[in-house]
């Protein structure tokens, strides 16, 4: 299906509590979520027919419409099941899945409680986020304008849509000059993470990450702290500054889209993807797919 327009594929996407055949899920042009970017979403992957850390992403979305003052009119069960079915539903087993819920149209206003919560989920195969060739030797990034702001200037704990647009902007600055991505820093001038996903560095045993006191602790991120604990490395999460780049000889960034992705290249300075991430790529891979349920 790569290729063919989200809007023009063929399958099914539940829609306030029914499946809707795909190219019929819409909504109306004065939707408050359009114009003011109230809506939360996540983004998760299913493998083997099994959607990786399920309860943990419905939870993170009910918490993300919590923080933006709506609430989905769904249980986590509620959610859970949902996204089950959806699979189940257009015959998918490994599977790129995005739930979302958005304040709807009632009135056009900022003030919007009186506005009712729509609630979707669509799935669709989606492989790596990066192309296979740039996966395998390192993307490059380059340093983005936009910076994450400041905690008590937007809701970064919550996974919501209008935090995005700086990511949007950032990115296609990023593919104008022949990169891959950006690297976005945060309000004070320290590493945050890239558009759409966490970022770690390597040296000497030690695997360096910003500590997310502005942008999101992504679930992956997690996981590979995870891992990476389990292998011996000493996790160290700080604030980091971008001067420090030149001390590092290994970076990769997580997220539910991309996985665990090597890094080569930030503007002038240049990583070498070796055992540190091939090791986590694998141990990624081998600890989202489906375990095997133990012999009676």
């Amino acid at each position: 299906m790569a290729g063919i327009p989200l809007d023009q594929r063929d399958g099914w996407i539940w829609f306030d509590g029914e499946f809707v055949e795909w190219r019929e899920a819409k909504v109306h042009l004065l939707t408050h979520a359009l114009h003011y970017g109230s809506g939360v979403f996540e983004g998760q992957r299913a493998y083997g027919g099994q959607v990786f850390k399920l309860r943990q992403h419905t939870d993170r979305l009910l918490n993300s419409a919590r923080i933006l003052d709506f609430k989905i009119p769904y249980s986590a069960d509620e959610i859970d099941a949902a996204c089950e079915a959806v699979l189940k539903k257009n015959e998918l087993t490994d599977a790129y899945m995005r739930p979302i819920a958005w304040r709807g149209s009632h009135e056009l206003g900022l003030y919007a409680r009186g506005n009712p919560v729509h609630f979707a989920i669509a799935a669709w195969e989606w492989p790596s986020y990066f192309k296979p060739e740039e996966r395998l030797k390192g993307i490059r990034l380059t340093v983005a304008d936009w910076r994450r702001p400041a905690p008590d200037t937007s809701p970064y704990a919550a996974k919501a849509t209008g935090l995005y647009m700086i990511c949007t902007l950032s990115k296609h600055a990023a593919t104008d000059r022949g990169y891959t991505d950006a690297l976005m820093l945060d309000y004070r001038g320290q590493i945050a993470e890239s558009t759409g996903s966490n970022i770690f560095f390597h040296r000497d045993g030690e695997l360096h990450t910003p500590t997310p006191d502005c942008f999101l602790d992504g679930i992956t991120r997690q996981t590979v702290i995870g891992l990476a604990k389990a292998r011996g490395l000493k996790i160290v999460e700080r604030a980091m500054m971008p001067e420090e780049l030149a001390d590092f000889d290994e970076c990769f960034v997580t997220g539910t889209a991309v996985e665990v992705t090597p890094v080569a290249e930030i503007d002038e300075h240049r990583f070498t993807p070796s055992e540190v991430t091939t090791s986590l790529m694998e141990a990624y891979s081998a600890e989202v797919q489906p375990k095997q349920a133990a012999a009676e």
